[in-house]
């Protein structure tokens, strides 16, 4: 059995994060969190898979970016002048996890980005599709979950592999005036709607409950940190390069993470459970791993809030959450100190997440 102390360890573990949300962040803006999606925790009618068996999870992850921030000041003046960038994300990630031993599980996280770009004053629409980049890792619970059914933690390694193409381009017409011969250009689209980031990485991740007393509720943490290689990717992002910034001509590999935590209770039928949790995510300003901290990147971060659902029925298992920003920061990244520039980026308002899971 776990003991008191370890439970009481573990359930400020989990409320830790919670409590740092609104302060110590470096973002999720105009760049794409790419962040495995939690699928279901063990403490619901689901409970702990099996060893030798198997779970597919399909996961849809959906934002439309368009409020722009300078730190954490809204650029009303944006939209008054009508020159707001607007980002649509549709994630679309299979997840397989295969339960080796009790406590050893192997999984593959693949997903498939769908987005689009545009100015709002501007006819130019930028789109981009494909695979993103795939994460293989292999996660742990720490105590032998025979033993440790109430409270428990699971942390997980894994290899971030670039296999989304990180350089798509369009071909658009320059000429907006309506008249006249078209001006045909083609141009790599903005980073933030690349289906791949172009370098290889680390993951970090975990996942952690516990049920508080002899009630019903279930305090829960899940997350992870992606550190990247660092240093730029090779993909132009204009058409010339700037002689006055150099820093930014090329697209920077950027670490990002996600910690979210919250409650789960029931709702009194049985196969239905809510929660009610805070998401904190984003992209730093400078990598973990101090390689190169070079080329362009909007780093920052936004804190959300919102409730969710999970359903479950013979080793099926449906999610949905919605999440409202609370709180957005654009900080400066690192040629921005360099320049003595502060960068914008465009947030979203609500991110939907939506996940089924099948269990053989």
């Amino acid at each position: 059995m776990i003991t008191t102390h370890r439970r009481i360890s573990l359930a400020l573990f989990l409320i830790l994060p919670l409590l740092l949300l609104p302060i110590a962040a470096h973002a999720q803006g105009c760049i794409l969190a790419r962040s495995p999606q939690q699928a279901g925790l063990p403490t619901g009618q689901g409970g702990m898979l099996e060893p030798g068996h198997l779970q597919i999870t399909i996961g849809e992850r959906h934002q439309f970016s368009y409020l722009h921030y300078v730190g954490d000041v809204y650029q009303e003046y944006r939209t008054q002048d009508r020159t707001q960038v607007q980002n649509r994300i549709n994630l679309v990630t299979v997840n397989l996890t295969y339960q080796i031993t009790p406590r050893v599980s192997a999984e593959i996280d693949v997903p498939w980005l769908f987005a689009s770009r545009k100015q709002q004053s501007s006819p130019i629409k930028y789109n981009a599709s494909g695979i993103s980049d795939t994460i293989i890792a292999v996660n742990s619970w720490i105590w032998s979950p025979t033993h440790a059914r109430r409270a428990n933690l699971s942390l997980g390694l894994g290899l971030y592999i670039p296999t989304g193409n990180d350089a798509v381009t369009n071909t658009i017409d320059n000429n907006t005036t309506g008249t006249g011969p078209a001006q045909e250009a083609t141009v790599p689209v903005d980073y933030s709607i690349q289906p791949g980031t172009g370098g290889w990485g680390g993951a970090l991740q975990w996942t952690g409950y516990t049920r508080l007393g002899s009630s019903n509720l279930t305090l829960y943490t899940d997350g992870d940190y992606i550190a990247m290689q660092g240093g730029t990717n090779g993909v132009q992002r204009k058409a010339t390069l700037s002689t006055t910034q150099p820093l930014n001509n090329y697209v920077s590999i950027s670490d990002q993470y996600l910690v979210e935590s919250g409650l789960q209770f029931p709702t009194g039928v049985a196969p239905l459970a809510a929660t009610v949790s805070a998401r904190w995510e984003g992209v730093p300003a400078r990598n973990l791993f101090p390689v190169s901290n070079d080329g362009f990147r909007r780093p920052g971060y936004a804190v959300s809030v919102g409730p969710g659902l999970e359903y479950t029925w013979h080793g099926n298992i449906l999610a949905g959450n919605i999440y409202d920003a609370v709180h957005r920061d654009r900080t400066v990244s690192y040629p921005d100190s360099v320049y003595g520039s502060h960068g914008d980026a465009a947030f979203a308002q609500y991110v939907w997440l939506a996940s089924f899971t099948h269990r053989f």
